[in-house]
């Protein structure tokens, strides 16, 4: 195992009816920004919900950002930073998925990079992005209330933002975007739409592979913790599936979704994410949800890598996929756990090629050359996924093996 630090001051306030807790969370004398998305948040009544917890105590100041986009957009993230510095806020309230909190976060830490006229600077704020956030000393205060299980965001200081005018999907992450809190009521999710919810599914399996999948380091903790969380996914996966109102599988997926993302699997152990820097690529040029993207990458990363990934990859049929026929040679094991996979996202409705979203072999050369220009050049636990490989990748991935 790796040497590591490994911090986290998440509070996590977990189960239903837990929104009533803002009135205590929330500093009585706050001025708050909600931010929430396209308006579920109205529509579930959620966002009333959260306005009644706020004005159960103190004398705070609430105001209003709306229109986060599924990938949040850099343009739109700006104009709720200029509305932190019109209104003076010092308290930004999250209210929905990954993507609303991870946009959230972008506007707490870019807040404060002003022009003359108090507005952001898109210059500066752009510059902190290609620069991960790494750099920047300060932030907006955060807490959130998940309506979304899927990237883990609740519990994390990292984020995506989407750039649209540079054809951009940039990771970030900075300790200060912690939130401070994180609601979680799985009674939340029961009105998600069911694409939602299996996306939600995949975001959560792929963010464990991508710690998981490398190559072996005596993490005996970090292995098998990872290994029941993918046991648990695959089979509350499928039972959300066949029964949308079940409230304890919710419950399951809900806090499944946190603890694959929350930094502790991924102490002490290499880590890969190549699944996902090509992923944000497709995403960017074609608007396919991002989970999609990862179930269509996720396969062909498997096969192609499958030297350097050898042992992890038997190690993952025999404890996640109990395939232990000592017959087969290690080659066989090591497909069937991959068709086995590509079968679970068929099972939630998810593509696991190209040619399920409607792409051809055509679309490989823009998103080889987006990786170039976001200088993803080096991908992998390795650091060896160069461009060639990702473009093997993708020629893997343009038709499917799953059956």
């Amino acid at each position: 195992m790796n040497n590591f630090q490994y911090y986290n001051p998440v509070r996590i306030v977990f189960g239903e009816g837990q929104i009533t807790q803002l009135s205590e969370l929330v500093p009585t004398d706050a001025r708050v920004l909600i931010t929430y998305g396209g308006g579920s948040a109205q529509r579930t009544g959620t966002l009333d919900e959260v306005k009644e917890a706020l004005a159960a105590s103190g004398s705070r100041d609430v105001f209003e950002f709306g229109g986060i986009e599924a990938n949040p957009e850099f343009t739109t993230l700006l104009k709720a930073a200029d509305m932190v510095n019109e209104h003076n806020i010092d308290f930004i309230l999250a209210v929905g998925g990954g993507s609303v909190l991870d946009g959230s976060k972008f506007v707490a830490l870019v807040a404060s990079l002003t022009e003359e006229d108090g507005t952001v600077s898109r210059e500066q704020a752009w510059d902190a992005l290609i620069s991960y956030c790494k750099n920047l000393d300060s932030a907006i205060d955060l807490g959130a209330v998940l309506t979304i299980p899927a990237t883990g965001s609740e519990m994390n200081s990292g984020g995506v933002i989407n750039y649209s005018e540079r054809q951009a999907k940039l990771p970030f992450g900075n300790p200060l975007a912690f939130p401070k809190f994180s609601i979680l009521d799985p009674i939340k999710t029961l009105t998600l739409p069911e694409r939602q919810v299996m996306n939600g599914v995949a975001d959560a399996f792929v963010h464990v592979m991508e710690q998981y999948l490398t190559y072996p380091v005596n993490a005996k903790v970090q292995d098998a913790f990872a290994e029941s969380l993918l046991k648990i996914l695959i089979a509350e996966g499928l039972v959300v599936k066949q029964e949308p109102n079940n409230l304890e599988t919710r419950k399951n997926i809900m806090w499944t979704a946190t603890m694959a993302l929350n930094g502790l699997i991924g102490t002490g152990v290499p880590q890969d994410w190549t699944t996902h820097m090509i992923g944000h690529e497709l995403t960017s040029l074609h608007s396919i949800d991002h989970a999609r993207t990862l179930t269509i990458v996720l396969p062909s990363v498997m096969r192609e890598l499958k030297e350097s990934k050898k042992e992890k990859l038997l190690q993952y049929a025999r404890n996640v996929w109990d395939i232990t026929d000592t017959d087969q040679n290690d080659d066989t094991i090591i497909e069937t756990a991959i068709v086995y996979t590509e079968n679970f996202f068929r099972d939630l409705g998810l593509p696991v090629s190209l040619e399920d979203v409607d792409l051809t072999e055509e679309a490989i050369d823009p998103i080889v050359k987006q990786l170039e220009a976001h200088k993803m050049v080096k991908l992998g636990e390795h650091g060896k996924n160069d461009l060639d490989v990702s473009r093997r990748i993708l020629q893997r991935a343009v038709t499917s093996k799953a059956s």
